[in-house]
């Protein structure tokens, strides 16, 4: 059995500019953990709505109790892949990421939904938290909860700074 992490925000901001801040976010310095970010699909489906498919490399630093427990030479790296639907049409952007490796220690399974609301945009994340690892499987998973919390507030950091316009050639169009 795993844990169901939830949390709801509003960013002040309005949807295109939350969209392109998103798909601008790396490099930052808010986010230094990430280390590479490649597109590995993207297509305009017929109903106009853009799916993407990306990969990305972050480090995962292990609580310390777990570095005592787990073996020193175990990657620091996780490898995860992020699907997103944005549909121009609803105003909404859907990602749902996933780790590919680490999977025996933990799975963790994040979905957030991006929906335009008058001049903001509420941000909805959920994460399940599962753990293989025979009695320590509810010590990891209820460590997650916390750092995705933490991670949470400090990748809101730039969409919650005054976000400029964006230039006419930037911005999103909803015409079909």
């Amino acid at each position: 059995m795993g844990k169901y992490f939830c949390s709801e925000t509003d960013i002040l901001s309005g949807w295109d500019q939350v969209l392109m801040a998103f798909w601008l976010r790396y490099p930052n310095p808010f986010s230094a953990h990430v280390l590479t970010e490649d597109v590995v699909f993207r297509e305009l489906t017929a109903d106009r709505r853009l799916l993407s498919r990306r990969l990305l490399t972050k480090t995962n630093r292990l609580p310390r109790w777990a570095e005592k427990v787990f073996p020193a030479h175990l990657s620091r790296c996780v490898y995860i892949l992020e699907d997103s639907v944005v549909d121009p049409h609803t105003h909404q952007m859907t990602t749902t990421s996933w780790n590919l490796n680490h999977n025996t220690l933990m799975t963790i399974v994040e979905r957030c939904v991006f929906q335009q609301e008058a001049e903001k945009t509420h941000l909805r994340r959920e994460a399940w938290i599962s753990s293989g690892v025979y009695g320590l499987s509810r010590p990891i998973q209820r460590c997650p909860p916390v750092s995705l919390a933490t991670r949470n507030q400090r990748s809101q950091s730039p969409c919650r700074l005054q976000l400029p316009p964006l230039p006419r050639s930037l911005s999103i169009s909803h015409d079909p």
